[in-house]
């Protein structure tokens, strides 16, 4: 018994968030009983090939390592690896009876795709849904139009909906979705692997971020300028931001607002590490932050990240947007600012150094949260049984 964990949204083993939700929710079935394969779809040009991970196998139907430059050849490599997930679909499921596949895409074509395979070998097919669905569908009027039957559309011919938070639970049900093919499954996290004791990477005190640095998915810039107005007063603590820039243009602006407030020697630029080195720059972090703005994307997910954060015990400060304030709570297991509001979330930063015992312990209150309600094999389970339920 085999379920198969299909998408375009990631890089395995490697990659950005959505990775870290298939290595939790692949880990979470294989504990359960369930083996799990994960197929790379996008059309990648990498070396990483097909392997196995912690007992996860993975694939890249695309196997190619670098683009071609004629262009008939690029359309006939990425058909032809459509035929090859195809064949690997079907032979994962004569070994291995596959009971669902997980579709992580946003694109109809691709979701269309995985459909024609689940039917192929008779098993479910589920929806992995942990952003807004008509986020891609606001650069201008006619893409809003074409937003609206995708919906409809992936909603149909969906058994069932994996919904990151209540936000898209209320989406799809407003939209005629019926309540018993959708299913809440929150931000995931794997605790163990912050049960480690290291000693630090960097040889100072920081406060840290991870993930993409984007300004408005996440706000970086929001961030800097916070760390600005406290900076002075703790020149013993750096800020340290881990990740890569979404773009050109936020490289140069995020850069441009380092050295327009003199922070050079004080801001440190990590770069993108591996998912393995992650724990250790977050675990020896004096605090952890997230300065997340209000935006659709904010109002309908929820940061990995944060989940990642809190496994760690280490003190978190964030903003209040979408449902964090559903889990999290202000002093309590968490330090949570009103979002785009520097000088708030500034002041909250400060109160983490200047009663840090305190924060402390709200850091570990947190921690909590990450074993109970976030942890990846509690979160498997149920959705073991909510496929088998369809």
């Amino acid at each position: 018994m085999s379920i198969i964990i299909f998408g375009d949204l990631f890089s395995f083993p490697d990659g950005n968030a959505a990775t870290n939700r298939v290595h939790t929710y692949a880990k979470g079935f294989i504990e359960n009983g369930v083996n799990t394969y994960v197929i790379c779809f996008a059309s990648d040009y990498n070396t990483l090939g097909d392997g196995i991970t912690n007992g996860i196998y993975y694939y890249h139907p695309f196997e190619h390592l670098k683009r071609n430059k004629y262009f008939l050849l690029r359309r006939w490599l990425k058909l032809k690896k459509h035929f090859r997930t195809i064949q690997l679909v079907r032979e994962i499921n004569r070994k291995d009876k596959v009971i669902a596949i997980i579709s992580y895409s946003s694109l109809l074509q691709f979701q269309v795709f995985s459909v024609f395979l689940s039917k192929l070998i008779k098993s479910k097919i589920i929806l992995e849904c942990s952003e807004h669905p008509l986020k891609d569908y606001q650069n201008s009027f006619l893409r809003k139009i074409a937003g609206k039957p995708k919906v409809y559309i992936e909603s149909k011919i969906y058994n069932g909906i994996n919904c990151i938070s209540q936000y898209l639970i209320n989406f799809y049900e407003k939209r005629g979705v019926n309540q018993k093919k959708l299913f809440l499954v929150p931000s995931t996290v794997d605790p163990e692997r912050f049960e480690i004791v290291h000693d630090s990477l960097l040889p100072f005190k920081y406060i840290a971020y991870c993930g993409s640095l984007t300004l408005q998915k996440d706000g970086v810039n929001i961030l800097i300028e916070s760390y600005n107005r406290i900076a002075v007063k703790y020149p013993d603590i750096n800020l340290v931001l881990i990740g890569k820039e979404a773009s050109e243009k936020e490289e140069i602006l995020i850069k441009n607002l380092v050295t327009k407030l003199g922070l050079e020697k004080r801001i440190f630029f990590i770069g993108q590490i591996s998912r393995e080195r992650v724990p250790l720059y977050l675990i020896n972090a004096i605090a952890l932050a997230l300065a997340r703005p209000r935006s659709m994307q904010a109002d309908a997910g929820f940061p990995s990240k944060l989940t990642e954060y809190l496994a760690t015990g280490v003190p978190v400060v964030v903003t209040e947007v979408g449902e964090i304030s559903v889990y999290l709570k202000d002093n309590k297991n968490a330090f949570i600012a009103e979002p785009d509001n520097i000088e708030a979330f500034a002041d909250k930063l400060d109160f983490v150094l200047e009663n840090y015992q305190y924060a402390h312990e709200v850091g570990l209150n947190g921690k909590e949260l990450a074993k109970t309600v976030f942890n990846y094999n509690f979160q498997a389970k149920r959705m073991i049984d909510f496929i088998n339920s369809l």
